[in-house]
C-alpha cells in the first residue's frame, strides 16, 4: 500500500492505494448492435438538420450597428425602410441576465437589418445599416 495526501477544493484528504502486480491484458471496448444503430440513426438526425439561412446582403455605406456584447436579441423595435431619429430604441439584447438597449446613434432610415428575436449575436456582429 502506498500513502498519498490529495488536496480537493481545500480539503486535504489521506488516500490509500494498492499496487497491484501482474500480467493484464488490455481490454477492447465492445460496440453493442444497438449501439450502432443508435449512433447511425443520430448521424442521419444531424444530416437531416435544416442549413443556416445565408446572411442577407449587406449595403454599402451608411451606419452600421454592430453588436457591443455577446447575447441574445429579445427586442427588435425596426424594421427595413422605418425613418428613425437619433436616440431611438432598436434593439434590446440581452446579456448576463441584463437587458441592454441598443440605440440609433444617427437619424436616417433602415436600410438593413441583420438580425431577429431569439438570435445569439457575438461582438461586433452586425445588427443594421441606417443610411
Amino acid at each position: 500500500m502506498k500513502k498519498y495526501y490529495v488536496t480537493v477544493n481545500g480539503n486535504r484528504y489521506e488516500v490509500e492505494v494498492e499496487e497491484v502486480m501482474g500480467n493484464f491484458e488490455p481490454v477492447q471496448p465492445q460496440i453493442t448492435e444497438s449501439k450502432a444503430l443508435k449512433t447511425e440513426v443520430k448521424q442521419q438526425e444531424i444530416k437531416k438538420e435544416t442549413p443556416k439561412a445565408a446572411p442577407k446582403a449587406v449595403p454599402e455605406g451608411g451606419t452600421k450597428i454592430n453588436a457591443p456584447m455577446p447575447g441574445t436579441i429579445v427586442g427588435v423595435n425596426i424594421k427595413e425602410g422605418d425613418k428613425i431619429n437619433k436616440g431611438d430604441l432598436l434593439f434590446v439584447l440581452e446579456a448576463m441576465k441584463m437587458e441592454n438597449e441598443i440605440v440609433s446613434p444617427v437619424d436616417g432610415t433602415v436600410v438593413s437589418v441583420q438580425v431577429s428575436k431569439g438570435q445569439s449575436v457575438n461582438t461586433e456582429d452586425l445588427m443594421a445599416v441606417i443610411e
